[in-house]
């Protein structure tokens, strides 16, 4: 199965990350990146840009586009993976491997379902 595993932290904080020590952390997650694409487990990655890049879709009465990030939480979605697990427990250790020994953030996971354009929907 899929599993999508969602990387958030406070912005503030890792933006004040000096370059450093962002490419410190993406180094020990590269090299975990590494492991799990030789395993063929590894689907897309990406890393967002800040949430001042944003633009929201919000529903309402009427459907309302505003400027920014107003998706009300702590901590922001910087990043996500998609990773080939054969369980919940294995993703949930993929989790661990590239959280590392960062502090703060968290990284959510959530198993996915794929749609394919012209296919019935499962």
């Amino acid at each position: 199965m899929l599993y999508a595993i969602l990387c958030y932290h406070d912005e503030a904080v890792v933006g004040s990350w000096s370059k450093e020590e962002d490419d410190a952390v993406l180094a020990k997650r590269a090299v975990v990146m590494e492991t799990i694409a030789t395993q063929g487990r590894l689907g897309p990655v990406a890393r967002l840009m800040p949430t001042t890049a944003a633009t929201t879709v919000r529903s309402g009465r009427e459907s309302l586009v505003i400027d920014g990030p107003f998706a009300e939480t702590k901590e922001q979605l910087l990043g996500f993976y998609v990773v080939e697990c054969t369980s919940l427990e294995q993703a949930i250790e993929t989790a661990r491997e590239l959280k590392g020994d960062e502090s703060g953030g968290a990284f959510e996971i959530r198993p996915l379902r794929l749609f394919i354009p012209g296919s019935r929907a499962p």
